[in-house]
C-alpha cells in the first residue's frame, strides 16, 4: 500500500500515515537502507506486526526525502535528525505515522477501543469535569483523544516521572472541531501546548483511529 494520507498542517509540518498491508518481505524490497544497528532491532523484534510497522516508519521519512542513517534515537528512545527538523513517531495496528516540523512536536494514534473505559481513572483526573461517561460512544472517542493528546505531549518532554493523569491536563473539547489546548506541569516546569486531532478510517480494516498531534507553544 503506497502512502494513505499526508496533511501539509502549516508551511514547516506535515503529517505522513502508512497503512501497513505489505509483508514484511516487500517492506524489506522497499526501504533502501537499514543501519547495522537498525538492523539489530529488527532482527530482535518478536512481532511481526512490529517490524511491518518499523520498516513502514522508514518508508515514511523516506517519502521526506530521508534514509535510516539519518534517523537517530536518544538515550530515551526519543528520534531526532542531525538537522533541524523535529520529528515524531506512533504506529498502532494496520498504521504507522510521523510528523516532521520546525517547530517541536509530538504525534500519537490510536485505535478506538471500549477497553478504554476500564482504564479512564488511571489517566484522567481534570478531564472528569466535562466527560459525560453515560455518552458511550463519544467518551470512548473523548477519552481516545485525551490519552492520544497526553502521549503526544509525554513524547515532546519525555522526562521520567511525568504522570498522564496528574500532570498533564487536556482542556474541554468537542469532537465537532479539530482542535483544544492541554498543559503540563511537572515540577518547576510549565508548558502550554496546542492539539490537534482527527479520525482516521481505512477500507481495508475495520475499527476507527484517532490520530492526535500537539505543538510546545
Amino acid at each position: 500500500m503506497p502512502l494513505f494520507k499526508t496533511i501539509q498542517f502549516n508551511e514547516s509540518t506535515k503529517i505522513l500515515i502508512w497503512e501497513i498491508t505489505e509483508s514484511l518481505e516487500e517492506l524489506l524490497t522497499k526501504v533502501v537502507f537499514l543501519k547495522e544497528k537498525t538492523q539489530k532491532r529488527l532482527d530482535g523484534m518478536k512481532s511481526q506486526m512490529h517490524q511491518r510497522a518499523f520498516l513502514s516508519v522508514r518508508m515514511l521519512i523516506q517519502e521526506m526525502g530521508f534514509t535510516d542513517k539519518d534517523l537517530h534515537y536518544d538515550e530515551f528512545g526519543k528520534p531526532y535528525f542531525d538537522c533541524d527538523n523535529y520529528i515524531s513517531i506512533t504506529h498502532s495496528y494496520h498504521f504507522a505515522a510521523i510528523i516532521i516540523s520546525k517547530e517541536t512536536v509530538g504525534i500519537d494514534m490510536e485505535l478506538q477501543r471500549e477497553k478504554i473505559q476500564r482504564i479512564a481513572d488511571k489517566f484522567t483526573d481534570y478531564e472528569c469535569g466535562y466527560l459525560d461517561p453515560l455518552s458511550t460512544d463519544e467518551y470512548i472517542k473523548k477519552l481516545t483523544v485525551i490519552w492520544g493528546a497526553k502521549e503526544a505531549i509525554f513524547k515532546i518532554r519525555n522526562e521520567k516521572g511525568i504522570s498522564f493523569k496528574d500532570h498533564i491536563n487536556v482542556g474541554n473539547f468537542s469532537l465537532d472541531e479539530t482542535q483544544t489546548q492541554a498543559s503540563l506541569n511537572f515540577d518547576d516546569l510549565i508548558k502550554d501546548f496546542s492539539v490537534h486531532y482527527q479520525e482516521i478510517k481505512s477500507d481495508n480494516f475495520e475499527g476507527r483511529f484517532t490520530l492526535v498531534y500537539a505543538f510546545e507553544k
